[in-house]
């Protein structure tokens, strides 16, 4: 009896040693350490040794247990979760546009690039082909991962909403780094990019409300969201964060993730009209309302944002919920045409006129099983 107790405890404590050298992986990054740590803890949402949301919001919601979570997840997971089919997309070359065209290109998921006034812009790029510290797991649907690093132009400002694996890829990023001018992220992000060896000057760490001008005519500001942060096992050690773009000639509210709140109507109220909403619409789930948008909170999110079009992201490349994998695209285009929002639905690598009310896109999602 007591070989075997010893064997159950040596197993345990093997399994934690190998997660511990697992993790001191440099793809896991780094915490904020010394000066990076110092200015984070002056941050009036920095309290008890961690970055705090405006409303308190736990990331299971309140009626959910563990246990109704892990059977919802494992045992009674949707088949439809991932397209059957090879997800239509295009392939725009990025390394010859015209420089005076002001343009968008999805690459699927959160992950897009813009040329907006002269300046290439990418957000959020996870080119890897994997969401997930795992190779193996969280893989791209097939079709929407037809883009790499060599197909990205030299890029001005690489903004990172927060430090997840379906936002912040360490294989993406190390392999742009001779391309990328200047990193914007929350506070504390910068940590990773300095670990894995872009330089301190290139970084722009940003806390909410705070606003930097980045060139002539163009200016960001960091405003809330309702989210987290973490790669490891210590969450909320780094900011995440929305960000309000103005260029010379339009303003783009860029989301990241996060769930419904008062702070949509206060940044509306601050920075409207907003040219162009581009907010997360996928991979969500009821157990976890507090953290993503619901579908069915799209329109008021785009009313409270005082935002003239709309462009979802969070989908179609990734499966991390538990509903189908069309639904997000489904429930937004019935949503949008009922309350007369303008909605963008190009398909992954087609070319978005920012700055064309009249472009018109094909449902694609309805010839996808």
């Amino acid at each position: 009896m007591k070989s075997k107790m010893y064997l159950i405890i040596g197993l345990i404590i093997l399994i934690i040693l190998s997660a511990v050298v697992f993790m001191q992986q440099i793809k896991f990054g780094k915490l904020p350490a010394k000066e990076r740590l110092e200015r984070i803890k002056k941050s009036s949402n920095y309290k008890n040794g961690s970055f705090n949301t405006q409303s308190p919001t736990p990331i299971m919601s309140e009626d959910v247990s563990y246990f109704t979570f892990i059977k919802e997840s494992f045992f009674e997971r949707n088949k439809r979760v991932s397209p059957v089919d090879e997800i239509p997309s295009v392939k725009t070359d990025l390394l010859n546009l015209d420089k005076n065209s002001d343009v968008l290109v999805w690459f699927g998921h959160s992950s897009y690039f813009m040329q907006i006034d002269g300046k290439k812009i990418l957000v959020d790029p996870v080119l890897s082909g994997y969401a997930s510290p795992f190779s193996f797991s969280v893989k791209a649907f097939n079709g929407t991962n037809n883009y790499t690093t060599d197909d990205i132009p030299e890029i001005d400002y690489l903004f990172i909403s927060h430090d997840h694996w379906d936002h912040l890829d360490y294989e993406t990023i190390l392999k742009l780094k001779s391309k990328i001018k200047k990193v914007i992220s929350g506070l504390g992000t910068g940590a990773h990019f300095e670990h894995w060896g872009y330089q301190k000057n290139t970084i722009i760490e940003m806390d909410w409300n705070e606003q930097i001008v980045l060139d002539t005519g163009f200016v960001v500001n960091a405003v809330p969201a309702r989210h987290f942060s973490g790669r490891g096992l210590k969450r909320n050690q780094s900011l995440w964060t929305a960000f309000i773009l103005q260029t010379p000639t339009i303003k783009i509210f860029i989301g990241g993730d996060g769930g419904y709140d008062k702070h949509f109507s206060e940044i509306g109220k601050t920075f409207g009209p907003i040219d162009l909403a581009i907010i997360e619409n996928g991979q969500y789930n009821k157990n976890w309302k507090h953290v993503h948008l619901l579908p069915d909170e799209i329109v008021k999110t785009v009313n409270d944002l005082n935002a003239k079009r709309l462009f979802t992201v969070h989908s179609s490349k990734f499966a991390l919920g538990n509903h189908s994998w069309d639904e997000p695209l489904i429930r937004a285009s019935a949503n949008s045409k009922q309350a007369n929002i303008h909605l963008l639905t190009p398909m992954i690598g087609e070319v978005v006129y920012l700055k064309d009310s009249t472009q018109q896109f094909t449902e694609w999602w309805k010839n996808v099983r």
